[in-house]
């Protein structure tokens, strides 16, 4: 047998072999050299020594790989026997097997290699020996690994398997992976000392599907508690499987003891998967969730969900105190690849359900408040190389407090981008003013229906149908009149279709208008012309002292004014009606409709309007010294915009001048968002609150208006700086580089992480950011008249809102959402979370302590996705009826 030279039976790292441990000394081999086979290849880091006679038999105790081995003390080798010893730090690959351990012994007849662990003097152990088949990685005190078969026998092992670890007393290990434990805890803690764990006196692992163990019993820290479980699987593949989903326990004040979100998960290919869920409570209600979603790689992707729930509250005995609630909801979510069918888009985003579902079966703040529910399924195509394009859209939108349902279908519109008719078709030189003439079409088709919730699917419903179609032809001129000054004339001609015609008849008896339709084809027009100007004037002011912090301040104004005619072509579309009965039973009040109120588009303008609009926007920026740039200085907006705007009728028999609208908005230090809107009315009022042609600047008291109309909101957002920021973003480009940012077809299920954080607002607390506050600010201002028209009222609406957390300590975090509504003077909804780091298991408690819908909740999880169905919760809700 051929080994290394004398000198090579040192350690790898050149150090003199150790003395103290027997060495072999050379002896002659038996078997000629010539013929000398090597059954076991050896390669340390100093050197690497390989037979090379070709067409050799290879003995039986032969390997099917080289071992490569080191070792930080010595190597020492024992020909006759066919072994060789590793001492401290030994490392040994063969294959995709590789084992560390404080010492090694290997066999060469047996195939069998032997590693065992390190005591240091104190009695600690050190360097564990550690194997790695490739696909787990396991640390031990000591293991015998067979070469030739691949088996091993492993003792005191600790081994991860995706999340979670399992701990054996003793483990044998088959060739394909496979291991059979003895005395054995699972766990997903990843301490030395689990806080927890799953004690069994069997257990077997199939690398990559799944760990089974029998009858198991869950301790914590290290105590043994009365919770037992006849069997357990984990599964440690990923990828779809279909199977149980286990349903939470709950405690609810209005619905009883209940199980939820129990159901099944059916995985039906690569495209398609539908997870059913269930929720039975024991006063009576019930709640049945279906949800499929769909994907096909650069294709589109999407995900339905239809929830149908029967929520029973109170004493069926008691008539008065007994409610019970049928609901439904549907939410729909698609998407398209834009690279799938260029020039063709398809999406949807369905939420429609009954006005009640939210009330009795969301837990979360944010889908609570909300009271509105919208849907918009769109469809649109372009063509190439031409300059038209087609979409359709379905959209809806409902009211939960008022119950009011709108929905517009088919929603559709055809536009022809602007042409240049008399445009040549080689450009060359100056073009001519008559060719920059541009000529566009736009079609708006739009069916829409108006009902109570309770009348879906009833008659009733199609009552208030309305259908329209609206067509428009512009024609545009942009003329340069100087550097600056830019010329628009304009021309504009819209025709609107409808369908029926709404009369109003004033019933003196009842004080209300009846109603009545009349069906057929109708239609009205309008035209407008026109020419605007438009320019920007810069204004600069720089400070003489060179030294001074602010150095310039820059005024920028945009100016912009118009001058527009549009005919009266539908005074015949409006009637007047009585609004009014006196004391003596005439009729002295009358009030003008249109017979195309509520139609889509709306009527057209009724009044010749000649006359002038104008405008003017501003924006002032200052530019300060700055060590933090590399220029020494820097721009700070001081106002993003002012502007104002209005219009003047010059053939109006009055009130020519139109309300100025006012707009302004900042944003302050990059923290401070501002923006305000308002109304000015320039005409005077009357001793019964009624608008007299006369401006508010003339006469004794001068005035620019009267406000009737303001609204400012102010919000800011602070927080700590991101104790790992630096790792995330690292974390981050790294899976951007190595392609693992979710697809499109992750979306449904992002969307659906979501809403769990929305509901369970303490199960996804960042404790890396110490503390973090979001203040928003709003006022709405609104002058007006009582309905007697005695005296003015003005309403005030203010709302201050905040929401944030912060931590008590390293591992405590509160979250705070609430606010306070300073016309009704109280405080709004408001939550509370309270949640604490466990290391791998996390608790959170939530409470709602005031409002029509109450609650306290706390629950106790792990954080493990594989054991995120061990959930210990109790939930108490209070709803006022």
């Amino acid at each position: 047998m051929k080994f290394p030279s004398k000198d090579q039976w040192t350690d790898t790292s050149g150090k003199a072999k150790d003395t103290t441990r027997p060495v072999i000394k050379r002896e002659k081999d038996s078997i000629p050299p010539i013929n000398a086979v090597d059954s076991l290849t050896l390669r340390d880091s100093a050197s690497v020594v390989t037979d090379t006679i070709p067409n050799v038999k290879l003995s039986k105790d032969s390997l099917t790989a080289p071992v490569f081995y080191k070792a930080q003390d010595s190597i020492v080798m024992f020909v006759k026997k066919k072994e060789f010893r590793l001492y401290n730090k030994a490392d040994v690959k063969y294959g995709p097997t590789q084992l560390t351990g404080n010492t090694m012994d290997f066999n060469q007849q047996t195939g069998i290699l032997t590693s065992r662990m390190g005591v240091d003097t104190a009695g600690v152990p050190i360097d564990k020996a550690v194997l790695n088949d490739g696909t787990t990685s396991s640390d031990m005190d000591s293991v015998q690994y067979n070469f030739n078969s691949g088996k091993a026998m492993i003792y005191q092992t600790r081994a991860q398997y995706g999340e979670g670890f399992v701990s054996s007393v003793k483990v044998k290990k088959q060739p394909d992976n496979t291991v059979f434990g003895f005395r054995n805890g699972y766990t997903t803690c990843n301490l030395d000392t689990p806080h927890f764990a799953f004690r069994a006196r069997k257990i077997k692992v199939i690398p990559d599907k799944l760990i089974v163990s029998g009858p198991a019993n869950l301790e914590i820290e290290g105590i043994p508690t009365p919770l037992f479980i006849p069997f357990a699987i984990f599964p440690l593949s990923n990828g779809q499987r279909t199977g149980l989903l286990p349903p939470q326990y709950v405690v609810n004040q209005q619905k009883g003891i209940g199980l939820e979100n129990g159901g099944y998960y059916f995985g039906l290919g690569e495209y398609l998967d539908l997870t059913v869920r269930g929720d039975v409570y024991s006063y009576g209600s019930w709640g049945l969730t279906l949800s499929p979603t769909y994907r096909k790689r650069y294709k589109y992707n999407g995900g339905f969900n239809l929830a149908i729930a029967n929520t029973r509250s109170g004493d069926p005995e008691i008539k008065s105190e007994f409610t019970r609630s049928r609901d439904f909801r549907v939410t729909w979510s698609h998407s398209m690849d834009g690279k799938a069918r260029p020039g063709t888009n398809f999406g949807a985003s369905v939420n429609f359900g009954t006005t009640t579902y939210n009330q009795f079966n969301v837990t979360d703040a944010a889908t609570r408040l909300n009271n509105n529910m919208s849907s918009s399924i769109n469809y649109s195509k372009s063509w190439q190389g031409k300059p038209y394009n087609l979409t359709l859209a379905l959209n809806h939108s409902q009211n939960n407090l008022t119950r009011q349902v709108n929905v517009n279908f088919p929603d559709g519109s055809f536009n022809v981008n602007t042409l240049y008719p008399f445009q040549a078709k080689e450009m060359a030189g100056t073009p001519r003013w008559y060719e920059k003439i541009g000529v566009s079409y736009n079609a708006l088709l739009r069916n829409n229906i108006s009902f109570i919730d309770t009348t879906f699917g009833k008659p009733a419903m199609f009552d208030n149908l309305q259908a329209g179609m609206q067509h428009q032809i512009p024609i545009t001129l942009s003329i340069p009149m100087t550097k600056n000054i830019t010329l628009s004339p304009s021309i504009n001609y819209t025709e609107k279709w409808y369908i029926r015609q709404l009369r109003l008849k004033y019933n003196p008896e009842g004080e209300k208008y009846d109603t009545s339709y009349t069906d057929g084809f109708f239609r009205s027009s309008a035209m407008s012309t026109g020419a605007s100007l438009a320019t920007a004037i810069y204004g600069m002011y720089s400070f003489r002292n060179k030294n001074s912090t602010v150095q310039a301040i820059r005024h920028v104004m945009r100016p912009n004014l118009g001058i527009s005619y549009s005919p009266d072509l539908a005074s015949k579309d409006y009637y007047m009606e009585p609004s009014h009965v006196d004391s003596a039973g005439n009729l002295d009040r009358y009030q003008r409709f249109s017979y195309y109120d509520g139609a889509p588009f709306g009527p057209s303008a009724s009044q010749t309007f000649a006359g002038l609009t104008f405008g003017l926007d501003n924006n002032l920026e200052m530019k300060v010294r700055s060590k933090k740039d590399t220029s020494g200085f820097r721009k700070i907006k001081i106002l993003d915009g002012f502007g104002v705007s209005s219009s003047y009728n010059l053939v109006a028999d009055s009130f020519k001048l139109s309300p100025f609208s006012l707009n302004a908005r900042t944003n302050l230090f990059d923290k401070v968002n501002i923006s305000f809107g308002g109304t000015l009315d320039p005409y005077q009022l009357d001793s019964v609150g009624i608008r007299k042609d006369k401006y508010t600047w003339q006469g004794g008291n001068f005035s620019v208006g009267r406000l009737t109309q303001a609204n400012i909101a102010i919000s800011t957002s602070f927080q700590s700086q991101d104790k790992k920021s630096k790792e995330k973003e690292a974390k981050k480009k790294e899976e951007e580089e190595n392609g693992d940012v979710p697809l499109d077809a992750a979306l449904e299920e992002k969307r659906r992480q979501m809403e769990m954080m929305r509901s369970n607002p303490g199960d996804y607390v960042d404790f890396d950011i110490p503390w973090r506050l979001d203040l928003s600010y709003s006022l709405n201002y609104t002058r007006g008249r009582t309905i007697d028209r005695l005296r003015d009222t003005t309403i005030f609406q203010q709302f201050l809102g905040f929401n944030g957390d912060f931590s008590l300590t390293p591992k405590w975090k509160i979250i705070v959402s609430s606010g306070f509504d300073f016309r009704l003077k109280q405080i709004s909804y408001t939550n509370l979370t309270i949640s604490r780091d466990l290391h791998c298991w996390q608790m959170s408690i939530n409470l709602v302590p005031f409002g029509s819908y109450r609650q306290f909740s706390i629950t106790i999880n792990p954080k493990a996705g594989i054991l995120r169905d061990l959930r210990v919760n109790r939930t108490r809700q209070f709803f006022d009826l």
